[in-house]
């Protein structure tokens, strides 16, 4: 494929894009919103803390420093 001609102007632009059956215009931008966890009210806000910490490991961890 090769590039003929770029069109710059608005005018023959949106001529061709009405031809073609495409809108001219841009569409419209939708408002702001949160994430989609505050969109549902069974999640809660706040994570359970307790569930993400790591499990305990299953050895005996000695801290005492020996020489």
């Amino acid at each position: 494929m090769r590039i003929v001609a770029f069109i710059t102007e608005a005018a023959p632009v949106a001529r061709i894009l009405n031809q073609i059956g495409e809108p001219a215009e841009p569409p419209r931008m939708a408002p702001a919103r949160g994430p989609p966890a505050w969109d549902d009210p069974v999640i809660e806000a706040v994570p359970d803390w307790y569930a993400l910490a790591q499990p305990q490991p299953e050895y005996i961890f000695d801290r005492q420093f020996r020489w």
